[in-house]
């Protein structure tokens, strides 16, 4: 009973404690040999060595590489070749996903090369505009900022008279979504492009309707300005019926 209680006494304590019983312990080999804590300098020291460690090309740029090559053996060249290649990668996987990122101003001779030839699979939306319309510029400010948040789909656009010649005001602003050479979406004229007070997240909408970007939007803005205009429609028929129902029973008597 009393081996067992001095056991479990001895299982419990701290190795690294200084006391007198723990060195009595240590001296007879039941406790191991207390742990010397590790100077901070000496810490520095190995970490130092480990970072020495490193090919000091793991840490460079695909320019820095390029410049560097004379200075490596072969089996650093296979190594680099494969940090190369996968930097290579992720570089251009970066560079797809942010390949426009701005409105830019085209001609009319540019369209068929930057509208309607575009890159296979990339979404193209361009605005046909006059600068005398407040709407257009409107128009062009939503786009401005949609091109920053969409960097992924291309936005451009244009004054209409370099595309087409007599195109009316009424029919401005004008949007056009191509995908691989094809028409998409389009919107015409101030109302269906959204009206005079045109909202950013309302024009964000009708573009990602048409299939154009990926919006965050998880529903229309404009849905409860629809559903009293709905239902103003619906009370103000409803009247016109009582009304009528009214006068037709005025009318039998």
């Amino acid at each position: 009973m009393e081996i067992t209680i001095l056991w479990r006494s001895i299982t419990e304590m701290d190795p690294n404690e200084d006391t007198e019983w723990n060195e009595i312990l240590r001296d007879f080999g039941i406790l191991p040999p207390k742990e010397e804590p590790k100077d901070e300098i000496e810490e520095m020291v190995l970490h130092l060595q480990k970072e020495a460690m490193v090919k000091p090309y793991e840490k460079m740029t695909l320019a820095q590489l390029k410049e560097a090559e004379d200075e490596f053996d072969d089996e650093d060249m296979r190594a680099i070749e494969t940090i190369r290649e996968k930097r290579l990668q992720e570089w251009k996987a970066l560079k797809k996903k942010q390949k426009f990122g701005e409105l830019r101003e085209i001609s009319g001779n540019q369209y068929v090369n930057e509208v309607t030839n575009a890159d296979k699979d990339v979404w193209v939306i361009i605005h046909l505009y006059r600068s005398s319309i407040p709407t257009c510029l409107l128009v062009n400010q939503h786009l401005s900022l949609l091109a920053r948040k969409f960097p992924e789909t291309k936005f451009v656009k244009a004054i209409v008279n370099s595309c087409i010649q007599h195109y009316h005001d009424n029919c401005l602003p004008t949007i056009f979504v191509y995908k691989n050479g094809q028409i998409e979406g389009k919107f015409i004229g101030i109302i269906e492009c959204g009206g005079i007070n045109l909202k950013l997240e309302e024009l964000e909408w009708k573009l990602a309707e048409v299939g154009a970007i990926q919006t965050d939007l998880e529903e229309n803005p404009k849905k409860g300005i629809v559903d009293v205009m709905v239902s103003s429609i619906r009370n103000t028929s409803i009247y016109d019926d009582t009304n009528s129902s009214s006068s037709d029973n005025d009318d039998t008597k």
